[in-house]
């Protein structure tokens, strides 16, 4: 399948970066043009192992997931749905998103995955800002009340459909779905779907602002190529795991697109609540092959006593969302052999930046340029930064745009042109540049903090305090300071074992004096339980901003 879309095998990164290419075909459409041709060629293939807290095991090949996709695809149409519809779906981790997904993509609707955690004036404001038509939802009293109470105030809301039960004023998923005719044509002409037609909209999980409509294509799906083949490194007949929801667009980066097409099944391990332990007695028992994780589950992993699993099956990890703090990376790298290889994108974009498998990872680096993206670090006059010097990360779109990067905000052109300006994106994040071409995070461009005429990014400070045995997650953050205009703030989850307070305050003050630079410290420390993280594991440091303006 890999070699319909890329044609060439690479030796370096330099060999991948001059020749990657892929082959885009006119009116592509992931449904019929991968599932259905596996389908007809691999029916017996491995699509998807799903797993829940439960214990129950369920896999799917890709006859399949063509099977109870067409079904989908018929049951969502007789309630209505037709081209260019969006439909909601809040369904976790539950495999019935991937029949869902598929169906959307054969109607050519557009699908707006959302998570579970929305509250009524989260959908309120979705249903509006995207007239969507109709919600499909896990039956679960929570979600269900939240969009039941958002339907007043959403006049384009026509139909609710509910996963795995029934209710009154819903249409059943599960008996429509069975009742449902098993084919389900292509359609062809207007009815058909063309490459610039709108696939997928993402409410993004920004750390800052109200959320914004992320719009891409139906060629979105092969953008992830490079994310899955030669990032994630998902190995032809394994079995890939990323820790994601589905509400999420890192779900799209590791649970379907990229992975199917390079020849891996995904696995979905459907839990409630993340624990170390039983993830690593997943990894074992199912045999997982390659794995990509934030860096919050690394975090919680190295707690543990790797040793006591028999993690053989796994050949290859990777890490993205926020940076990589070096010293988990020598931890895990200890426990395991394996290396961890960070990568850098957002929800706009496909992996943009990344430790590829040719390169030597330097830890706490994203690493290097993805081919097609033409990145580079500016300053604020608009130059190229030099090595050393910190600026924000910008991708160039005046030779081509890369295969999977957005169209625009959805109905926000302005929006639009505030990142999306004289053929430049301007993505907000902050790096810098060595010697050797790797590139290294520093924060978000409002997250750098300025502190008697230095620039502090958050992460170098996090860098630090995390080599301390006492810190289990941290967050560094500005407060407002009237003789140095501000000053590091340290927010601290501690490990087991570890009291807060000041002999423990004044310790890791003088760690990170002796660590890195002296004027970086934390002057502030504040211990808490937990810090506040978006669903897909972000630390919100603008709500620990919000608590100390």
């Amino acid at each position: 399948m890999l070699k319909d879309f890329v044609s060439n095998e690479f030796n370096s990164y330099q060999d991948f970066w001059d020749n990657f290419n892929v082959k885009v075909p006119d009116n592509f459409n992931f449904a019929y043009d991968v599932v259905d041709h596996l389908a007809q060629i691999k029916p017996d293939k491995t699509a998807i192992v799903w797993y829940d807290d439960n214990g129950e095991t369920k896999i799917f090949n890709f006859e399949d997931l063509k099977y109870y996709s067409n079904k989908a695809a018929n049951f969502f149409k007789n309630a209505g749905i037709k081209k260019g519809d969006p439909v909601m779906l809040i369904l976790k981790r539950r495999y019935e998103f991937w029949f869902c997904l598929l169906a959307l993509h054969r109607l050519g609707a557009i699908c707006i995955p959302a998570t579970h955690l929305l509250t009524s004036n989260d959908i309120i404001y979705r249903n509006n800002a995207a007239d969507i038509k109709m919600i499909v939802s896990v039956n679960e009293d929570q979600v269900i009340n939240h969009i039941e109470a958002s339907e007043e105030e959403s006049p384009s809301l026509e139909t609710k459909v509910l996963v795995g039960g029934s209710r009154e004023g819903w249409l059943d998923f599960d008996s429509g779905l069975e009742s449902a005719c098993d084919v389900f044509h292509r359609p062809v002409g207007e009815s058909g779907t063309s490459n610039d037609d709108i696939s997928l909209l993402y409410f993004t999980s920004g750390t800052t602002g109200y959320p914004k409509m992320v719009q891409h294509n139906f060629t979105y799906p092969l953008g992830h190529i490079l994310t899955a083949k030669y990032w994630q490194n998902v190995i032809d007949g394994g079995l890939h795991l990323t820790i994601a929801d589905t509400g999420w667009a890192k779900a799209m980066w590791g649970k379907i697109y990229g992975q199917w097409i390079s020849g891996s099944a995904i696995f979905v391990y459907d839990y409630e609540r993340f624990n170390p332990q039983r993830m690593l007695e997943t990894i074992e028992k199912f045999q997982i092959t390659t794995f990509c994780a934030p860096p919050t589950i690394y975090r919680f992993l190295i707690q543990e006593d790797i040793s006591k699993y028999n993690l053989d099956s796994l050949k290859y990890c990777v890490v993205a969302g926020e940076p990589l703090n070096p010293e988990v990376y020598h931890q895990f790298y200890n426990a395991t052999g394996i290396k961890l290889m960070e990568g850098y994108g957002q929800t706009e974009l496909t992996i943009t930046v990344a430790t590829f498998p040719w390169m030597k990872p330097k830890p706490g680096s994203m690493g290097m340029p993805a081919p097609g993206y033409d990145v580079d670090i500016i300053d604020e006059e608009g130059n190229s930064c030099g090595i050393g010097e910190e600026g924000q990360i910008i991708i160039r779109t005046d030779k081509r745009k890369p295969v999977g990067m957005f169209d625009g905000y959805y109905r926000d052109e302005e929006k639009t042109r505030e990142v999306w300006k004289d053929d430049i994106y301007y993505t907000g994040d902050m790096a810098w540049r060595d010697e050797d071409g790797y590139y290294w995070f520093v924060g978000r461009a409002d997250d750098v903090i300025k502190s008697s005429g230095y620039k502090i990014g958050p992460f170098e400070v996090e860098s630090a305090l995390i080599e301390h045995p006492a810190v289990l997650e941290c967050a560094i953050t500005a407060v407002p300071d009237e003789i140095r205009g501000q000053v590091v703030k340290a927010t601290v989850v501690l490990a087991k074992g570890y009291k807060a307070g000041d002999d423990l305050k004044k310790e890791l003050q003088d760690h990170v004096k002796r660590v890195t630079a002296p004027y970086k410290y934390p002057r502030i420390i504040d211990f808490v339980d937990e810090l506040p993280k978006t669903i897909s594991g972000k630390i919100r440091r603008v709500e620990i901003r919000e608590q100390d303006s």
